[in-house]
């Protein structure tokens, strides 16, 4: 008996029913993930959708392209990237933006559910806007002639920690907690601006 595969996807045109479509799926991956008691598959989401099962497989192939997908299109543009005129200000704005974000039941359920079943892929889906908004910031300070920390340093000590604490675990994410995480950064770049050279310490000890 010949193996059963997965219909060949298809690319999609925009609008029209094509939307339409996309939409529907969308909304019923949103739907079905407040409702425990369904297994998320391409099937059970079709059938939310009023789709057939096989328009979802040409389009995202798996449940976990999908729900990339759902996660791409629900983070992109959610947090607007802050401008209170210091990187403190926007940094710490923007950290209580996002702790407040993934407090939400719903954007929770999206993230726990694309991280769980898509890996890597679905934490690129859930963090590609975000690093983007953080680059953003970044760029803003070197604008303005300020020192600043890489990306990978203020990814590392702000937005690593927010996914952790809202997926992991059930501490809370309050706006204090995000400050903070702001004024570690801050500090220890400070530090290591002001920190004196071992080296020419030790010359000068000599």
């Amino acid at each position: 008996m010949p193996a059963t595969t997965s219909p060949q996807r298809t690319e999609s045109r925009p609008g029209g029913r094509s939307a339409r479509v996309r939409a529907a799926v969308h909304q019923a991956v949103k739907d079905l993930l407040t409702d425990e008691a369904n297994e998320l598959t391409i099937p059970v989401v079709a059938s939310r959708a009023g789709v057939h099962a096989t328009t979802v497989y040409r389009r995202w192939g798996s449940i976990a392209e999908l729900l990339a997908d759902v996660a791409t299109s629900r983070f992109s543009g959610d947090i607007v990237v802050p401008d209170t005129g210091t990187l403190r200000g926007d940094l710490e704005r923007y950290a209580s933006d996002l702790a407040k974000d993934l407090c939400d039941p719903d954007t929770l359920a999206l993230v726990r559910a694309t991280i769980g079943t898509g890996g890597e892929q679905g934490a690129a889906a859930c963090r590609g806007e975000r690093e983007q908004q953080l680059e953003a910031i970044l760029e803003r300070e070197q604008a303005r002639g300020r020192e600043r920390p890489t990306l990978e340093r203020t990814t590392d000590a702000i937005l690593a920690p927010l996914y952790y604490r809202a997926v992991f675990t059930n501490e809370p994410l309050t706006s204090g907690w995000a400050y903070d995480l702001v004024s570690h950064l801050l500090s220890d770049e400070n530090g290591a601006a002001t920190a004196p050279d071992s080296a020419s310490d030790s010359l000068l000890a000599d």
